[in-house]
């Protein structure tokens, strides 16, 4: 399981400055965990991470590879805001088997099961997490979400990621704009994969680029392709790929 970092954000002004930078309602935190990112003005991804509310005070669990780099962009918004950020000491866990006391459900998909935070070490219950982010085309941190990710390219909106009524964030505008006035030529996809091929592969139709071919588990995987070139005889590293339905 890639090592997380809990962010703890306290001060008086914390959820409205979260509510105008990330792309989800902070207002579900009162409810359960919520899934969001925050973006670049151009729309582009910078982190996604999932925000929860503990006593007074939000917790935010992210990759431990991009927290340096979202602790600094945050202070950088901060100005005069009352808000402080802190590293909280707390670990996560997560499994999908039986949810120990307090826990909370992951609000990407019903199968992604589970999250928990509490001093005790970090870990899991041994869930094949790859094998459910390919079945669902769920994208990680760093594999398939980067720098050049847009997020409704990488499916938050069914990930429950994004919320079009909230107001402004950063990126809103494009990422409104994505979602009303254009059609996605470009996105994550579910492929069948017919062999191995390594994670960035390009993905080839009739010798053009069409995409990369990313996490794989038991014959299947997650795709970023050009959805106009994804037809035909689709190939990974010579390995061949079909689209899902």
């Amino acid at each position: 399981m890639p090592n997380r970092r809990i962010l703890r954000f306290g001060g008086a002004d914390t959820d409205s400055f979260l509510q105008g930078l990330v792309t989800n309602d902070i207002a579900g935190i009162e409810h359960g965990i919520v899934y969001a990112a925050l973006l670049t003005p151009q729309g582009k991804y910078l982190a996604d991470f999932f925000l929860l509310r503990d006593g007074e005070t939000v917790l935010l669990d992210v990759a431990e590879e991009l927290a340096d780099g979202l602790v600094k962009r945050l202070n950088m918004y901060k100005l005069r805001a009352d808000v402080t950020i802190d590293d909280s000491g707390l670990n996560l866990q997560r499994g999908t088997g039986p949810a120990p006391h307090g826990a909370l459900s992951d609000p990407r998909h019903p199968e992604m099961g589970w999250r928990i935070y509490s001093e005790n070490a970090e870990g899991d219950d041994g869930t094949d997490w790859d094998a459910i982010r390919v079945r669902h085309c769920i994208p990680e941190t760093a594999i398939e979400l980067t720098t050049d990710s847009y997020i409704l390219e990488s499916g938050f909106e069914v990930l429950n990621g994004v919320d079009f009524k909230k107001g402004c964030y950063v990126g809103q505008e494009v990422t409104a704009r994505m979602k009303h006035k254009t059609e996605l030529r470009k996105g994550l996809r579910s492929v069948r994969v017919g062999g191995a091929a390594p994670v960035g592969a390009e993905i080839l139709s009739d010798g053009k680029p069409a995409g990369t071919l990313f996490t794989q588990s038991d014959g299947r995987g997650i795709a970023y392709l050009r959805l106009d070139r994804a037809k035909g005889d689709l190939t990974a590293d010579g390995v061949p790929i079909t689209v899902e339905i």
